[in-house]
C-alpha cells in the first residue's frame, strides 16, 4: 500500500474511534460538559491531561526548533515539562479543593469581584485562541501533505471533526477521547524514533542512540552530536551544541524564554481545567505526576529525534543534483513547505548558513512529519505519524475550544449576564459557543502569524503574564485585593501583548539589540509575569484588605484535608 492509502486508513480508523468515545460518553449535565462530572480516575487525567498537554508544538514542532537551534532549544524542553512540577505543588490540589467549574470562577470568587472575573474571562477566551491557532495549522500541515489537500482544506477537515466531539461530548466525552489520543500520538512517535535510531547507531532506545555512534556512511564511528557539530561547521552554522555563541540566542534572552514557558505552563486554563475533573486534591495532585510522567516518554525522545532528522536531512539534500532529489523532497516541496531557488543556477542544492547564497528552505514544522520518509521507513510508520500529528493537535484544540465555551456560557453567561439561566439553556449556550469557537479557530488556522511552537510559545506568555502571579497570590497570600489583582492581570497581559504585537508584527525585523534586555517577544512574558506580581502587590498595600470571608477561604484551600 502507498502513504497516502495507509494514512487514509489509519486516520480514518482512529478518527473513528474518536467519535464513538465522544458519542458513548456525551456529557448530559453542565457539571458533565464542563468537568467530566467530576469523577475522573488521576491515571486517566493523567493521560488526558498528557494528550491536552502534548499538541502540535509538542508533537510536530519540538523536535523540528531543536534540530534547527541545536543546545538552544533545551529551552522549550525544560520550560515545558518544568512547568508540571509547578502545577503539582502550587496550583492542582488547591484549585481542586475549591471544587468549581473553571479558573475565572476561582478568580471571580477569590477576589470578591464580578470585575476580576470578567477580565479573567476575557484573559482565557484570548490566550486559548492564540494557543489554538498553533494546533489548527499543524491540522493543515498533516492534512496537506499526507491526504495531498491544501492546508485550509486540511483545517476545515479538521474543524469539522473537532465540532463532533467537542459540542456533543463536552468534558467528559473530551477526556476520554484524549486517552485514546495519547495512546496514538506515543505510539506514533516512538515507533519511528526507534527504528531511526536502531538504523543509524544500532541502539533501539532512541535516548541512548543520540549519545551513540553512527553505524554507516562517511561518518561511521563518529558521535552522532559531532557529526552535527562537524555538518554545521561546514555549512557556515555556530555548531550545533554550542550555546551563547553568535548566531544563537544569548542567555538572558533563554533564561525569559524557559521561565515564561515554565510559568505559563502552571497559568494555561485548558491545563488547569483537566484538574477540575478529578475527585479529590490528592487525586489531582497525583494527575500532574502521571501527567509528567507520560509528558517525558515524548520529551526525553524529542532531542533524539531532532539529531537523527537533522542528520539526514543535511546528508540527504546539500549539494545533491535537484533532479535527483529524493522522493520525500518532491512530496514535501508541492506543499510549499520545502522550497529550493537554484540562486547560482548550477543545479545543485547549496544548504548553507548564509541567507544569500542558502537555496534551501525547509518549514520546520514537517521535521517530525517528514522524518520517516527522509529514513526511508515503511508507508505505514509514515501513516503512523501522520495519525499521530493529528491526534496531538486535535486532542489540544479540543480542550481548548471547550474551555473558551465554558468562558463565555459559564462565566460570562450563567455567572454575569444571566444568573437565571437554566442548566438545559447553559447546555445549550456553551455547545453554541463551542461551535463557534471551531469556526474562529479555523480562521486562525488558516492565517497563523508564525510556526506552530512560536504561536504557542506567545501563548504561554500571556498565560504567565495574566493567571499565574493572581492564582498563586490568591492561594498563599490573604492580603492581596481586588484591586491588586485587576490590575496586576491588566498591566501583565496588556505589556506582554503589546510588545509581541510590536516586535512580531509591526517590526519584525527587530533583533536582540532594539529587544528589552535582549528579551524576544517569545520571552516577554517572563518580564509581564514580574509586572503582575509587583502591581499587584503594591496595589494591595494601599487598598482595603479583603472581607474576613474571603480570607476565611483562602485558609480553607490550604488545609490538609477535604474542605469545600
Amino acid at each position: 500500500m502507498s502513504v497516502q492509502a495507509w494514512t487514509y486508513s489509519l486516520v480514518g480508523i482512529t478518527f473513528g474511534i474518536y467519535i464513538l468515545i465522544a458519542f458513548f460518553s456525551r456529557a448530559k449535565s453542565t457539571s458533565g460538559f464542563y468537568v467530566a462530572g467530576q469523577g475522573v480516575p488521576a491515571f486517566a487525567n493523567g493521560m488526558a491531561t498528557g494528550a491536552d498537554w502534548m499538541s502540535a508544538a509538542s508533537f510536530i514542532s519540538l523536535a523540528g526548533l531543536i534540530s534547527f537551534m541545536g543546545w538552544t532549544g533545551a529551552m522549550y524542553l525544560m520550560g515545558w515539562t518544568g512547568g508540571f512540577v509547578l502545577l503539582a505543588f502550587l496550583l492542582a490540589p488547591y484549585l481542586r479543593k475549591y471544587g468549581k467549574f473553571t479558573t475565572s470562577e476561582f478568580i471571580g470568587d477569590r477576589y470578591y469581584s464580578q470585575t476580576a472575573r470578567l477580565v479573567a474571562a476575557v484573559c482565557t477566551i484570548f490566550i486559548s485562541f492564540t494557543y489554538v491557532a498553533g494546533q489548527m495549522r499543524g491540522v493543515g500541515v498533516v492534512f496537506s501533505r499526507f491526504l495531498e489537500v491544501p492546508v485550509d482544506v486540511g483545517v476545515v477537515i479538521g474543524m469539522s471533526l473537532v465540532f463532533l466531539y467537542a459540542t456533543f461530548g463536552g468534558m467528559r466525552g473530551i477526556t476520554y477521547t484524549q486517552v485514546a489520543q495519547y495512546v496514538v500520538l506515543i505510539v506514533a512517535y516512538l515507533i519511528p524514533a526507534a527504528a531511526i535510531s536502531w538504523k543509524m547507531t544500532g541502539s533501539p532506545i532512541p535516548q541512548i542512540g543520540f549519545g551513540g555512534t553512527i553505524q554507516e556512511g562517511a561518518n561511521a564511528g563518529q558521535f552522532l552530536l559531532e557529526t552535527l557539530d562537524h555538518l554545521h561547521r561546514e555549512l557556515g552554522l555556530p555548531a550545533y551544541t554550542a550555546a551563547y555563541v553568535p548566531g544563537k540566542r544569548g542567555i538572558v534572552d533563554v533564561f525569559a524564554i524557559t521561565l515564561a514557558l515554565m510559568v505559563g505552563t502552571a497559568g494555561l486554563p485548558h491545563v488547569l481545567i483537566r484538574f477540575y475533573t478529578v475527585r479529590t486534591a490528592r487525586a489531582a495532585r497525583w494527575s500532574a505526576v502521571w501527567a509528567l510522567l507520560f509528558i517525558s516518554l515524548l520529551y526525553t525522545t524529542a532531542p533524539a529525534v531532532a539529531g537523527f532528522a537533522r542528520v539526514n536531512l543535511i546528508q540527504s539534500l546539500n549539494g545533491v543534483a535537484y533532479e535527483n532529489a529524493p522522493d520525500w523532497f518532491k512530496s514535501w516541496e508541492v506543499t510549499g513547505l520545502v522550497q529550493f531557488e537554484d540562486k547560482n543556477s548550477d543545479g545543485l542544492i547549496d544548504y548553507e548558513g548564509e541567507a544569500s547564497s542558502n537555496e534551501l528552505k525547509v518549514d520546520r514544522d514537517i521535521m517530525v512529519l517528514a522524518n520517516p520518509e527522509i529514513a526511508n521507513l515503511p508507508a505505514w510508520v509514515v501513516a503512523l505519524v501522520a495519525a499521530g500529528g493529528l491526534a496531538a493537535a486535535l486532542s489540544t484544540a479540543a480542550g481548548l475550544l471547550l474551555v473558551i465555551a465554558s468562558a463565555v456560557s459559564h462565566d460570562l453567561g450563567k455567572k454575569m449576564f444571566a444568573p437565571k439561566m437554566s442548566e438545559k439553556r447553559e447546555l445549550r449556550t456553551a455547545r453554541i459557543s463551542a461551535g463557534a469557537a471551531v469556526l474562529v479557530a479555523g480562521l486562525l488556522g488558516i492565517y497563523p502569524p508564525a510556526y506552530v511552537a512560536e504561536v504557542v510559545a506567545f501563548a504561554f506568555g500571556l498565560a504567565a503574564s495574566s493567571f499565574f502571579p493572581v492564582l498563586v497570590l490568591g492561594i498563599f497570600s490573604k492580603r492581596v485585593t481586588k484591586e491588586g489583582a485587576i490590575s496586576g492581570m491588566l498591566v501583565g497581559i496588556l505589556f506582554t501583548t503589546a510588545y509581541i504585537i510590536y516586535f512580531r508584527f509591526l517590526e519584525p525585523t527587530a533583533g536582540p539589540d532594539e529587544w528589552f534586555l535582549g528579551i524576544s517577544p517569545q520571552g516577554i512574558g517572563a518580564v509581564g509575569m514580574v509586572l503582575n506580581f509587583s502591581i499587584a502587590g503594591l496595589v494591595s498595600l494601599v487598598t482595603p484588605a479583603p472581607p474576613r470571608s474571603v480570607q476565611e477561604l483562602v485558609e480553607e484551600i490550604r488545609l490538609p484535608r477535604e474542605g469545600r
